[in-house]
């Protein structure tokens, strides 16, 4: 038995979706343990591209179980939708698959309607919220109003809580967001809808998940947004509203710190970010364009364009040293192929002083630059490569450099979008 949680070590999309649509060919369970549908994961499998927002990345593969966790938060709406897609493509056709925890937090429409006003009154200083009420469902989480999968299917809980909740929110809409009010009857009658669906594969899911590991099962756990997007240890405030990093994984899906064996981080063979925030080793010219056209940078959720940069050796260190990470899955290899000269960031220089960690201050985020280190690109495909040999030297030197530069070994490659075009160096499945 193994458990194997996967963290983004970047500002999320970094490839997770298709490292845990890999790893899920050991495991047993996969489980979502934080954010909700503002997190898109694309899978390519036979060609064939698949993007799921909420449900577990191993949703494509036969007898797994997915499990969203606690820490989740659930548009009912989206999460329906998607299992019926999944389900007309032949998959999770039995409701045994699909484990939800009766914990999770409901995003109400109010979310979402407060959600997207604040995001336009604030013009030019906006965060770049999806607007999909990430945000307000985790605010209500933290001032003890939010609706739980579990008071839905209490009616009278439900009801009681929805009363309450709009009164106030409608409240707050018109005067302060000059919105127009939300009705209680139709949002009432159309989560009544939604409880009768939802019943079946609702759970104690950390129970569910102790007796998994008890009977031996690999359970691998899949990271939301990435490291950098942090609610506490990103570059806030342009970071998403929970905890990405591995101490998310123990208070989102209800497990003890010890269950976990192997932490690996997603990243990159540069960097992007969507939204606003900084972002050090941003290219605003052709190469920048370069590395959004071939690795195809636009979000899985928004569609929104991508900010493309060089690898930043300083955000990766920071994502090793706090999630512990024992392994690095590089993804996008293939797409720095043709160009003649590679950057990594080493360090950032802010005036005179010389930064090897990540600064708090956006102020100071904001006035650095960047300490280059540079590499000879490779103009022959990679696409092809099954193994580590089969790589140009100069992407396996480029690899090496890596490694010393964020202290890790980099375990996973990922060298074209589809599933086999993937070389799994170590398999964190076997480390144990």
């Amino acid at each position: 038995m193994a458990n194997v949680a996967v963290i983004g070590a970047q500002w999320g999309d970094e490839g997770k979706g298709k490292i845990v649509d890999l790893l899920a060919q050991q495991s047993d369970v996969v489980v979502r343990f934080q954010g909700g549908n503002n997190a898109g994961h694309t899978l390519v499998v036979n060609g064939e591209k698949t993007i799921l927002h909420v449900i577990p990345s191993g949703a494509l593969h036969r007898d797994k179980v997915c499990v969203i966790g606690n820490g989740v938060v659930l548009d009912a709406e989206v999460l329906l939708h998607e299992l019926r897609e999944l389900r007309r493509q032949g998959h999770l056709r039995d409701d045994s698959q699909l484990r939800i925890s009766e914990q999770a937090h409901l995003i109400m429409p109010y979310h979402k309607a407060i959600d997207q006003a604040r995001e336009r009154m604030r013009g030019a200083g906006k965060i770049g919220t999806t607007g999909r009420g990430i945000g307000p469902t985790y605010e209500d989480k933290a001032a003890r109003v939010g609706i739980r999968v579990i008071d839905l299917l209490e009616e009278d809980t439900f009801r009681d809580k929805l009363e309450h909740n709009i009164a106030e929110k409608n409240v707050y809409l018109r005067a302060i967001l000059k919105e127009r009010a939300l009705d209680f009857e139709e949002i009432h009658r159309t989560y009544g809808g939604y409880r009768e669906q939802l019943a079946p594969y609702v759970t104690d899911t950390g129970v569910l998940l102790e007796e998994m590991f008890r009977e031996g099962k690999n359970v691998l756990f899949e990271g939301a947004q990435g490291t950098l997007l942090d609610l506490d240890h990103g570059t806030y405030p342009f970071v998403t509203s929970s905890n990405t990093v591995i101490g998310g994984v123990c208070s989102g899906a209800g497990i003890g710190p010890r269950r976990l064996h192997e932490v690996i981080g997603i990243s990159k063979a540069y960097t992007t970010r969507v939204g606003s925030g900084p972002f050090p080793t941003e290219l605003t010219g052709p190469e920048g364009r370069k590395l959004r056209q071939d690795g195809d940078e636009f979000g899985a959720t928004t569609g929104r364009p991508r900010r493309c940069g060089w690898f930043d050796a300083v955000a990766v260190r920071h994502a090793v040293r706090l999630n512990g990470l024992t392994g690095i899955a590089l993804t996008k290899l293939d797409v720095l192929t043709g160009l003649p000269k590679i950057r990594v960031c080493t360090a950032y220089r802010t005036g005179t002083t010389l930064l090897r960690h990540f600064p708090a201050s956006l102020k100071v985020m904001e006035s650095l630059e960047p300490v280059w280190e540079e590499f000879e690109g490779w103009q022959e495909p990679v696409s092809g490569a099954r193994g580590v040999s089969d790589l140009p030297a100069n992407a396996r030197r480029y690899m090496q450099r890596l490694e010393e530069l964020v202290e890790t070994e980099i375990i996973i490659t990922s060298v074209g979008p589809d599933r086999d075009q993937t070389i799994l160096i170590e398999n964190p499945f076997d480390a144990r």
